[in-house]
């Protein structure tokens, strides 16, 4: 079978609106470390880990060895309706890693479902469908998530069950808050929050969600101590703050194991996915026990913190505390990001590499603007394909390269793929000249 069979086979049956990357979409057929291979036996250097889900890497003998045992029992699924170990085991890591005090944990099987389930408890716990959410933001793509997303792109529907307010981002290249340095940004953006409180709520609101790094966003982020900020205010009427950590978590900046704790505070919810399930659908929301105890009825997940998706996720938080792969994603990120700044920041159709860790992008402008150029971010993107790397896009204008490689990079894989996005980014430029 070729590619070209299997592609107009997924568009025979699959929606268009279910996006496919590359003028010549590709299928992975295998992998090993931070490499796959496609289907014409082209293997390339991944570089985005299946939207930063891969996080230890493909094959990796620990976490394969984990699901085995697992699914050698016979048991791949009995509901938690019946006691699970792997699940119990992996909550009690998860709650002990989270820096939240009283911690409870709640299992299902996807950031959004997270999300929701994270929506669910503030507004029962305050009795409130009111909202506080962060323009350019992504959390999902149910009802709930998508009300408090701040993407247009990405939010398919105009239904909403809840009332949202939307502050001000992190941008650093447009909007109001921009043109301020990052002392004079926090002071401003707790100014818009105080004034959205007065404005655009009853005043009783449930909670502000918000990621540390906005994802889909484009790897933007506000000044460290933003957080901090605004928590003072929202705890002047018990507003919930809600981290939105499906990709900042377990480590991935680099700096700190959460992308909260550069903002010197503590969320009173905090939502995961992505990474801690390397491949295996796993996500889940931690919390106090009293916000997380808020549900007055029966709801529980049928597939949620699942027998063989929590044997992976310890696993993969064992691997990843062994390893202390943190450390690596601040030491190997550096390399790429200093690496970056050095060979393409000086770029006119560069406009900022930015990020933390092992998470970074770079955003394309035309030429001595801040106009977004997504045309270029195409051509870079498929210049890294043909050089035998993996990456992302996304930003609002959808004009960022997206890098998340797993997390378990090595520093010689680091260069290797920094040479060819050097060289992508360089020669798609003298294109566009």
């Amino acid at each position: 079978m070729t590619s070209d069979d299997l592609l107009a086979r997924h568009r025979a049956v699959l929606p268009s609106w279910m996006p496919l990357y590359y003028d010549e979409p590709i299928e992975l057929v295998s992998g090993s470390g931070r490499r796959v291979t496609d289907a014409q036996g082209r293997t390339y250097l991944d570089f985005f880990g299946g939207v930063l889900t891969n996080m230890i890497g493909y094959d990796i003998p620990e976490i394969r060895e984990a699901v085995e045992r697992q699914v050698a029992t016979g048991i791949v699924h009995s509901s938690t309706l019946y006691l699970i170990r792997q699940q119990v085991e992996l909550a009690e890591k998860v709650a002990r890693v989270s820096g939240i005090p009283d911690a409870r944990v709640f299992f299902t099987n996807s950031g959004t479902e997270a999300n929701e389930a994270a929506l669910l408890v503030a507004t029962n716990h305050r009795r409130s469908h009111q909202i506080l959410a962060v323009r350019n933001s992504y959390h999902g793509r149910s009802y709930a998530a998508m009300g408090v997303t701040g993407n247009r792109s990405w939010s398919a529907s105009a239904l909403n069950p809840l009332q949202v307010a939307w502050l001000h981002s992190g941008e650093r290249l447009r909007g109001l808050l921009s043109r301020l340095g990052p002392d004079e940004q926090v002071d401003a953006a707790v100014e818009d929050l105080r004034e959205v409180l007065a404005t655009q709520t009853a005043g009783d609101v449930a909670c502000l969600i918000a990621e540390p790094i906005q994802g889909v966003g484009g790897f933007v982020h506000p000044p460290d101590g933003l957080f901090a900020a605004w928590k003072k205010v929202l705890d002047e009427s018990g507003i919930l703050f809600v981290a939105d950590e499906v990709q900042t978590g377990w480590g991935r900046t680099g700096e700190h194991f959460w992308g909260y704790q550069a903002h010197g505070v503590t969320p009173d919810l905090l939502t995961f996915a992505k990474g801690i399930g390397n491949g295996f659908a796993l996500a889940g929301v931690v919390g106090r026990a009293d916000v997380l105890e808020s549900v007055p009825a029966i709801s529980f997940s049928t597939f949620g913190g699942n027998p063989v998706s929590t044997a992976a996720g310890n696993a993969v938080l064992d691997y990843l505390l062994d390893h202390d792969l943190q450390a690596n994603a601040a030491r190997v990120g550096a390399i790429l990001a200093d690496g970056l700044r050095s060979a393409v920041g000086d770029l006119d159709c560069v406009a900022e590499v930015r990020g933390k860790g092992l998470m970074l992008g770079v955003e394309f402008v035309r030429p001595g603007t801040t106009e977004a150029d997504p045309a270029m971010t195409v051509r870079v993107f498929e210049a890294c394909k043909a050089g035998g790397l993996l990456a992302g896009k996304g930003g609002l204008y959808g004009n960022v390269l997206r890098m998340g490689p797993p997390l378990t990079l090595t520093e010689e894989e680091a260069r290797e793929g920094l040479a060819i996005l050097v060289d992508a980014i360089r020669c798609s430029a003298e294109v566009a000249a």
